[in-house]
């Protein structure tokens, strides 16, 4: 059996979890390694899955020294070098942050000579460097393979014979064991904390006072709402204590709070069950779609947007920018109409593993 060495955000964020899981589902005869916090260790119980924790007093150790001396000595050295492969995934890894020079090195040091390194799910940016996307050109052009998710970063570097470009991997998700056949009259809310991303750091109020009005609308109109964390590491569970405060008591017991700590059939089964879905989170709106939903989407970022364009959405949408505008009863009349047909992306989606299949699967 291969072993292929997988590097992944691993804050237990919903959709970067389940690119995880798409991928171990799809090569069950490869054994994977993964270092991250030991909560992954009941996340991903699969034969084929090795969960090294980063708790480790070992790998502590070993990462301190790392820190030091800028190099990924761990997952380089002492992991990776048995791999017969490696394997990147994730959608906005290369952000430029104020260490992006940092990020880049730590990037490069994760190559390891005659051992094919895939990227698979990125999209590229936002960035506003030349110099940025210039060593992030050299790098990626070391892969032996990357596949973005949206035209917008396949355009930067289509000129690169190992460029190619797929729909967001989780619209492949096989939804067989999370179908529902009726819908409840319930709202699905995916929620942020916006302060947690520099450039909205003025927006927490007015966002919170935005979901609070569209709650208090679908209310009226009879339905449930959930509130819905992705991911308490970047402040969603914040975010929804903030506007629970504002909900009126008569309303609140309308109002469910969803905390995403690992179970991912059962947030499936929150968002299949939904009648709507007005997603802030990017794989809030994707996963509506998949489970054929109508979405509202709130964008936070361009990735969202390029996406949106990539799929021919034509339904009512906002920005942060134009939040303030935003009716809540235009809101609740996009229960009947903002649907989307995602086959092609579906079928798309699956094209991220065309050349990794090359490697890992027996017969193509």
């Amino acid at each position: 059996m291969k072993k292929v060495m997988v590097y992944a955000y691993t804050k237990l964020n919903l959709g970067d979890d389940l690119f995880l899981k798409i991928l171990f589902d799809r090569y069950p005869e490869t054994n994977f390694v993964l270092v991250a916090r030991e909560k992954y260790q009941e996340v991903f119980k699969q034969e084929n899955v090795k969960v090294y924790s980063s708790n480790n007093i070992f790998l502590r150790g070993i990462n301190y020294i790392m820190r030091k001396t800028k190099k990924n000595y761990v997952n380089n050295k002492v992991i990776s070098d048995k791999c017969d492969a490696a394997v990147y995934i994730g959608g906005s890894i290369f952000q430029q942050r104020d260490n992006w020079e940092l990020d880049v090195t730590k990037r490069r040091n994760l190559l390891i000579k005659n051992q094919p390194f895939y990227v698979l799910g990125a999209n590229f940016g936002p960035y506003n460097n030349e110099n940025f996307y210039s060593e992030y050109r050299k790098l990626i052009s070391k892969y032996e393979d990357i596949c973005f998710r949206d035209t917008y970063s396949y355009h930067l570097f289509q000129d690169l014979d190992n460029v190619r470009i797929a729909d967001d991997i989780v619209f492949s998700l096989n939804t067989v064991t999370n179908s529902s056949e009726s819908a409840e009259k319930n709202v699905v809310i995916s929620v942020i904390k916006p302060s947690y991303r520099p450039h909205l750091s003025g927006y927490d109020d007015i966002y919170y006072e935005k979901i609070r009005d569209i709650s208090i609308e679908f209310i009226k109109k009879g339905f449930g709402i959930t509130l819905m964390s992705f991911c308490k590491h970047e402040g969603d569970e914040e975010a929804i204590k903030e506007i629970l405060k504002l909900i009126p008591q008569k309303c609140i017991r309308y109002v469910k709070q969803y905390n995403y700590r690992g179970n991912m059939s059962e947030s499936l089964d929150i968002i299949s069950c939904s009648s709507l879905v007005i997603g802030t989170r990017f794989h809030a709106m994707i996963l509506g779609w998949v489970f054929n939903k109508p979405v509202v989407p709130i964008a936070y970022s361009e990735k969202i947007t390029n996406v949106m364009k990539d799929v021919n959405f034509k339904g009512l949408f906002t920005d942060f920018e134009n939040l303030w505008k935003l009716n809540p009863s235009d809101v609740v009349k996009s229960e009947q109409t903002n649907i989307v047909d995602i086959t092609k992306q579906r079928e798309k989606s699956k094209d991220h593993f065309k050349e990794l299949d090359k490697l890992l699967m027996k017969s193509l």
